[in-house]
């Protein structure tokens, strides 16, 4: 497994779906392969891309934990200024 700091550390989808259920996000393989697939406006809810070389969906895992992370303090950020 890769570590968080130095060079990126690619995963794929069910590694993707282990690092979210580490941080207390459990969802099926359906439903990551749901978030990795384009939309009709061929967009993905999470910046998945096609490996060139496997042809398999990839995702950075830094950018993947920071992603909710960011969401996280966005929450936080509302909840503080709803006063």
């Amino acid at each position: 497994m890769c570590g968080m700091k130095l060079p990126p550390c690619y995963i794929g989808l069910e590694q993707a779906r282990q690092v979210l259920a580490e941080i207390g996000v459990e969802l099926t393989p359906r439903q990551m392969k749901r978030a990795a697939d384009r939309d009709a406006h061929g967009h993905r809810k999470l910046p998945f891309f096609v490996d060139p070389v496997e042809g398999t969906l990839k995702i950075e895992k830094g950018t993947l934990v920071a992603i909710y992370q960011q969401l996280q303090n966005d929450a936080v950020r509302d909840f503080n200024n709803s006063d």
